[in-house]
């Protein structure tokens, strides 16, 4: 799939970059053909009006770009007078092919090839006056570069091919990540669900078997009860994590106390921690407002501290602070007392469906936690990670703080 994107991505660049270098090389071949033309009728023009003014053979002056010769005709069409030291004028055969093809010619002014010769006539009162310039020069500097647009276009259709290339293979880099992640979203997503349905169906298929006692029964009806409830949470996280990947990035958050939302947030879980023996410490700064979503940055909050009483050492402490960090943002730390998570361990943590421990499954945890935080925590533009450090891991929350309106 991204290959295809990939080459499509080449083909439409290469397209443009093609078309670009043909117009620009057109242009530069046609003004620069137009100026030479230019030049060479307006010399030609000059010498018209002083067609036998003295000059040295082979001595061009500064408004002389090209050899010359002239030819003076009568009103009948004779030729009386030659001026021009850059041609031998004494063939007469040549000089009226010359004069024929000059007169045979509908405009006053265009291009004998079979000489590469440019003639310019010009009538006056009481006679003709024909200019004749050689264009070799012209035509060669034409042929040169034409020459030079074509290896310079080329060159930079060849340079632009690899940069095409390099180019769309950053460009279809976050596409073959996002199709890699869902990949491996899907497959994780099937091994974590497969698993509790075979145990369901294995303890279905027992609890059909007449030779087991209530009590048996009783043990295999809870076991799918709660392998049950335990599906229902995944997939509901599983939609909650679509849900905030394809959330409308253009929702308007509103101004809301982060300090009361993070001491709303703690209350609720002072019981849990005081039931497994736990010591839940805060240390909250009043008065910071952020702007955002308050139920999504409640989630956050519940997320960290579920997975701090889950995984926190036995009697150990947690501890929850908010403080400013400097004078536009505030960091939020939920801190407990648990194994040292290793470094790679730490760089894959909000990686969905990945557990340090997989052990971890056994009390529900799915790896899908994390990763739901990390996409609130970016959509409100702000940075989570996490660190471990002296049997304390920490993780961290910094979003941009709101100033308060006075």
């Amino acid at each position: 799939m991204t290959r295809k994107l990939r080459y499509k991505f080449i083909i439409i660049i290469m397209g443009i970059v093609t078309i670009m270098l043909c117009i620009i090389m057109s242009m530069i071949y046609f003004f620069t053909k137009r100026n030479l033309e230019t030049g060479s009728i307006a010399m030609m023009q000059n010498i018209s009006d002083n067609p036998f003014l003295l000059r040295l053979p082979n001595e061009l002056h500064d408004d002389i770009r090209f050899p010359y010769f002239t030819l003076q005709l009568d009103m009948r069409g004779n030729l009386i007078a030659t001026g021009g030291g850059y041609y031998d004028l004494s063939d007469e055969s040549f000089l009226k092919n010359l004069i024929d093809a000059a007169f045979s010619a509908d405009a006053p002014v265009g291009i004998i090839e079979d000489y590469n010769l440019r003639f310019f006539r010009k009538d006056t009162a009481v006679n003709q006056i024909l200019v004749y310039a050689d264009i070799s020069s012209e035509l060669a500097a034409l042929n040169n570069l034409l020459q030079n647009c074509i290896f310079i276009g080329i060159a930079c259709f060849l340079a632009f091919l690899l940069i095409s290339f390099l180019l769309a293979k950053w460009v279809v880099q976050p596409v073959d990540r996002a199709w890699q992640q869902q990949r491996q979203f899907i497959a994780d997503a099937s091994h974590e669900l497969k698993t509790p349905l075979t145990v369901i169906m294995t303890n279905a298929e027992l609890l059909q078997n007449a030779d087991y006692d209530e009590t048996s029964q009783s043990a295999f009806s809870s076991s799918i009860l709660v392998l049950s409830r335990q599906m229902r949470d995944l997939v509901e996280q599983m939609l909650e994590l679509a849900r905030t990947d394809h959330v409308q990035t253009h929702t308007v958050f509103s101004s809301l106390d982060f300090s009361r939302l993070v001491s709303d947030a703690v209350l609720p879980f002072e019981p849990v921690f005081f039931e497994r023996g736990l010591t839940l410490r805060t240390e909250i700064a009043g008065n910071i407002l952020v702007s955002g979503s308050p139920s999504e940055l409640r989630q956050v909050l519940d997320i960290l501290l579920d997975n701090a009483q889950k995984y926190s050492r036995r009697n150990g402490t947690t501890w929850v602070t908010l403080k400013r960090r400097g004078k536009n943002h505030c960091l939020l730390a939920v801190a407990d007392e648990g194994e040292t998570i290793p470094p790679q361990d730490l760089k894959n943590l909000f990686k969905r469906f990945y557990r340090a421990d997989q052990a971890r499954s056994r009390n529900g945890s799915f790896g899908l936690g994390l990763s739901i935080a990390e996409s609130i925590i970016k959509r409100h533009k702000g940075k989570i990670w996490a660190e471990s450090k002296n049997g304390i891991n920490t993780f961290f929350v910094e979003l941009r703080k709101k100033q308060a309106c006075h």
